[in-house]
């Protein structure tokens, strides 16, 4: 190769640029260091992806999703205009004409069957979006319906639940303190394919390897030999769905043992020992083993390990929460971290205080209202609402069903619930009945094929980018700005501005109307609410004047808000109160992000509940246990079950369609051990019919030694073969939908989470 002289690389350097940003697709966080050059064609294009080396959080991480923005930005299948279905065919449209069938179709609804006929969903996606972070909420607020769903109810709601219960918040969730813990307990989660959920942690691999570089232990309880269970020092093989057996069982050991010791700062604020004592005291290691598959000897072990060790957290995710009993699973963890004196210590499970703020640090700190459900029920089954919103369980017979409050018409928001959601056949059955859909979405998907119009926000490259919900739940105290990489497409709305429009068009103002009207009432209404918080640090101010110099940087929509929270947060600069404070300003002149420490202990002012204490015997929680104990024969006869899984090049449904993600050896394969393939008549290689209460699938069978006998495994997020839908690369590699196998009845009480692992099965050969 001929060298490059230096007149060469002065050249490439004046024709290209270094963008810094935060990856966007899964809760890592990772810093992103990209070499956007000349297109040619008067615009601009990537060039490079790399981690970000000088990023505060990941220092250079990256796994294979984050080099893929290019390709997901270029997809040729991505939306750039609007479709609007005609003939049942989707055809591109311009917005005028998209929104002129939006205003059209709801007002229709809206006249005909009032606004309780309408219903909105909220993907996944929403979640790595701040433009929708900040406006989904005004969108449900403007639709004016209490018929509400998200990706929570198959996700991480009964976490928020227990927290809500426990601490007074359902963000007060506690995380491990992965950088200083010397023992760690995973239940029902794989950071090495999934980076981490609902604890944010750039490179959770390279952490759990540091605990063991330092002479601490790692420990997994999975139904399955997954990733992060190879590396762990310790392997616990577990039943699908009695997790909270197993922990239950070690916090009775903690108590019968004469162990428990919450430690004196805990003690002080903490109330329903005694109960919760009671209560716990039939769940022993022997009843336990019974269900669980995990020996007595092991659980007592590892409960003592808890308290032995310098330092410990215990840590559950999805494997925990989309089961039966994912509430009580969620309090049992935070039981277990109190009675082994771990909670809100350093090296143990810690709560984060975000830098723009949150629900933990406004008001008054060390009290509040507290936690509730039930201020409504869903018009069919009766299922309570949760944080604002009904089980996605539900919403197939909300639509079908006759009556007062049938929903006659859907918004969608970076969602697909046709994949993601139980019964999915039945969903998309349910959709087809719908009088109007209009899905705010990149891609004509599984479910956007449903929708009447189809609204595309632009990539995210175009977006600006602040992981406003993620940082929450950080392992450390952070915060990093992005500003669009690339600039809009000509005559492409930002997210916001969509978000927006939509909303005021459903309250009937009329197609002309401008999203910045919007965007200043949320504004303006967010800036009042602090004011007359005494507790903020603008508690008391004028509203006026700091809408005022807010304006004067010339900034609108998510950004804006952005600013007055990052301003207002705990490390804000208080609008001239703190010099050393951040803002959006001070983010973007540090654009690898700030680093404002390591977590802190923050008992008793982060506690919300009405006492000012650690609500550790919560009622509802409490008298779950009756129901835990009753289930327990049921649980330990159920025959074939079936759990889920993930892979590190996989993103729910939405990053199938990226041909270097989905390349190589399949991977939706239905995963047997050697003895039930033995037994159910299956080789590896072969194809099985699986099937459950309310559906049937074929998949290939993949015969391993990695899954507990009695348990089989499809991944989540595939079956992209349905008709109508626009994904070329993923309907080359479309799998099977495991939630054609999920039953849309199975549904935790406590948080209106459906159960997408333990589902009973049967399995033999195909035909």
């Amino acid at each position: 190769m001929a060298p490059v002289c230096d007149d060469e690389v002065m050249a490439a350097s004046e024709t290209s640029r270094t963008a810094i940003r935060t990856c966007p697709l899964c809760e890592a966080s990772c810093g992103l260091e990209i070499t956007v050059r000349p297109d040619g064609a008067g615009g601009e294009e990537v060039q490079r992806i790399r981690g970000d080396r000088l990023d505060v959080f990941s220092k250079g991480y990256i796994c294979p999703k984050g080099s893929t923005l290019k390709q997901l930005h270029e997809d040729p299948d991505r939306l750039r205009t609007p479709m609007v279905k005609r003939d049942g065919v989707h055809v591109p449209v311009g917005w005028d004409e998209a929104w002129g069938v939006v205003a059209s179709g709801l007002g229709a609804v809206i006249d005909r069957t009032g606004r309780e006929s309408l219903a909105a969903y909220v993907g996944n996606p929403t979640a790595h979006s701040l433009s929708a972070m900040m406006f989904s909420r005004v969108l449900l607020t403007g639709l004016g319906t209490r018929h509400r769903f998200s990706a929570s109810t198959v996700d991480q709601m009964p976490r928020h639940v227990a927290s809500g219960h426990v601490f007074g918040s359902p963000v007060a969730i506690s995380v491990p303190d992965l950088d200083r813990t010397d023992h760690l307990v995973i239940l029902g989660a794989n950071p090495y394919a999934s980076n981490g959920s609902v604890c944010t942690a750039p490179d959770f691999p390279g952490r759990i390897e540091a605990i063991q570089a330092r002479g601490g232990k790692v420990v997994v309880v999975d139904p399955r030999l997954s990733r992060t269970a190879e590396q762990a020092d310790q392997w616990v093989s577990i039943r699908p769905g009695t997790d909270a057996l197993l922990l239950a069982a070690m916090a009775n050991t903690l108590l019968a043992e004469g162990l428990a010791d919450p430690g004196a700062q805990i003690a002080d604020h903490l109330a329903g020992l005694d109960e919760l004592a009671a209560a716990l005291e039939p769940f022993t290691p022997e009843f336990a083993e019974t269900v669980t598959g995990v020996d007595a000897a092991t659980i007592r072990t590892m409960a003592r390990e808890l308290v032995a060790a310098p330092s410990a957290a215990v840590y559950g995710r999805i494997g925990t929460t989309t089961t039966e009993f994912g509430s009580t699973a969620s309090w049992l963890i935070d039981v277990v971290n109190v009675l082994s004196g771990n909670l809100d210590r350093p090296g143990g499970a810690m709560f984060p205080t975000p830098v723009a703020g949150g629900g933990t640090t406004r008001g008054k700190p060390g009290s509040g209202r507290g936690f509730t459900v039930g201020r409504g029920h869903s018009r069919v089954s009766g299922h309570p609402e949760v944080m604002g919103e009904y089980p996605v369980g539900v919403l197939a017979e909300e639509i079908e069903t006759p009556g007062d409050g049938q929903i006659r018409a859907l918004v969608t928001v970076a969602g697909n619930p046709v994949l993601s959601t139980p019964n999915s056949e039945r969903l998309a059955d349910a959709l087809d009945q719908l009088e109007f859909m209009v899905s705010i979405d990149m891609y004509l998907n599984e479910t956007t094929r449903h929708a009447d119009v189809i609204l595309p926000p632009p990539s995210q490259l175009q977006r600006g980018h602040y992981d406003l919900l993620l940082l929450q739940f950080a392992v450390r105290n952070v915060a990093n700005y992005s500003p669009p990489v690339l600039a809009l497409d000509e005559g492409q709305p930002d997210e916001w501005e969509i978000i927006a429009k939509l909303t005021a068009i459903a309250q009937g103002v009329g197609v002309d109307v401008d999203p910045a009207v919007a965007d200043d009432m949320a504004i303006a209404g967010l800036v009042r609410s602090a004011v007359k918080d005494e507790y903020s640090p603008v508690g008391g101010r004028d509203a006026d004047e700091l809408l005022a110099e807010l304006n004067a940087a010339g900034r609108r929509g998510p950004e804006r808000m952005l600013d007055f929270m990052l301003r207002t947060g705990p490390f804000g600069d208080g609008f001239g109160t703190d010099a050393e404070g951040t803002s959006l300003d001070d983010l973007i002149a540090h654009p690898h992000g700030r680093d404002f420490g390591p977590l802190v202990p923050r008992i008793p002012e982060v506690l919300r509940t009405p006492s000012g204490r650690i609500e550790l015997a919560a009622e509802p929680l409490l008298a779950d246990l009756d129901r835990l104990w009753s289930s327990a024969a049921e649980l330990a006869e159920r025959g074939l079950v079936l759990v889920g899984r993930r892979h590190l090049r996989s993103n729910n449904s939405w990053m199938h369609n990226v041909k270097v993600l989905v390349k190589g050896k399949p991977r939706c394969t239905l995963q047997v051990h050697p003895d039930d393939a033995g037994s159910l008549g299956l080789v590896d290689g072969g194809a099985a019919r699986v099937t459950s209460r309310v559906g049937s699938v074929q998949a290939p069978v993949e015969v391993t030694e990695s899954i507990r006998p009695g348990v089989v495994s499809l991944p989540h997020g595939w079956g992209h073969d349905l008709p109508g839908a626009q994904l070329r690369v993923a309907a080359e590699h479309a799998g099977v939908n495991s939630n054609t196998l999920s039953d849309d009845a199975a549904i935790d009480p406590l948080s209106g989470t459906s159960v997408l692992n333990g589902i009973p099965v049967t399995v033999g050969p195909a035909g």
